[in-house]
């Protein structure tokens, strides 16, 4: 397995100081922030120090009501301060389907850190060892990409150094939300192609990092059955604290159980008003007997 190993730099590479000047950004305030980012003068901070003891509200606000600075001015000093990943303008626009970091106050973003919490009190007990989750639905369009992707971001943004797997071997998109190259990725890894550096950081999200699909193989099933899959696995979870993998859907074959078994542990994704009772029932059952762990089923309303 050592064709993959190299993201242990990457790693270390993404873990920067975020010490500004000598002091860090948490000893900052957010009307120091806002200044240096907005370039106002001393009399327009006056300004806003004025209409803040005049009005008995906070400098953000103030400076808001003034026209010196915007929400997303206010907003990016208080993931600044608190170390929160907000996304920038231009993540914004290449990475839409990302809630959690593009509208991390929204109704969407809210419900997936509850998922969250969830997973996060119900996957790993006391001494037990690490598992990856799978995230898993019956049917093309579901949104398992789009789940998996929020609820890895949702998690880096906790701390922990997260690594988000594409398993689709069939339709890989991860690549595409995160706009990370799909040069190499799984499939290369499973094939015994890999280049290096087949994990990569996601810019703007300290701990996340993505192993995207890679070239789309003509035995995609074999390949995850093969040992080496859950060899990977292991090994992954022993490196990262946590690991959020997608699947294709089970409707196109056995590959979303059999990689749900590598890793020991599956949440079931279902979608208001298109999945069907029958197809759910039919997945879940394919997994009783197994070793798989579900940690239960979510609704995806987006």
């Amino acid at each position: 397995m050592s064709d993959y190993q190299s993201e242990d730099a990457a790693i270390v590479s993404a873990e920067q100081s975020t010490q500004t000047g000598g002091q860090s950004l948490k000893d900052r305030s957010i009307g120091d922030i806002i200044r240096d980012a907005r370039s106002l003068s001393a009399a327009e901070v006056e300004k806003v120090l004025v209409y803040q003891r005049e009005k008995g509200v906070r400098f953000g606000e103030a400076a808001v009501a003034l026209g010196l600075a915007s929400e997303d001015d206010v907003l990016n000093a208080l993931a600044q301060q608190f170390h929160y990943p907000l996304a920038t303008a231009e993540r914004r626009v290449s990475s839409p389907e990302l809630v959690t970091l593009n509208h991390p106050f929204s109704v969407q973003a809210e419900a997936i850190r509850a998922a969250r919490s969830q997973v996060t009190m119900h996957l790993h007990g006391t001494g037990e060892a690490r598992t990856a989750l799978a995230v898993i639905s019956p049917e093309h369009g579901d949104g398992k990409t789009y789940f998996a992707a929020n609820l890895a971001v949702s998690l880096a943004q906790l701390g922990g150094r997260t690594l988000l797997v594409d398993a689709d071997l069939r339709s890989p998109r991860q690549h595409e939300v995160f706009c990370v190259s799909n040069t190499a990725g799984l499939s290369n890894v499973l094939s015994g192609r890999a280049e290096a550096q087949v994990i990569q950081t996601v810019e703007g999200v300290p701990g996340l990092f993505v192993l995207p699909g890679g070239s789309i193989p003509p035995n995609p099933l074999e390949l995850i059955e093969r040992p080496a899959f859950g060899l990977l696995m292991r090994e992954l979870c022993a490196k990262f604290d946590h690991v959020i993998v997608d699947t294709a859907a089970a409707s196109v074959g056995a590959d979303a159980c059999m990689v749900a078994s590598k890793c020991g542990a599956a949440i079931v994704l279902t979608r208001k008003n298109e999945s069907k009772y029958e197809a759910l029932q039919d997945l879940v059952a394919s997994l009783s007997g197994s070793a798989v762990r579900v940690l239960g089923a979510v609704m995806n309303e987006y």
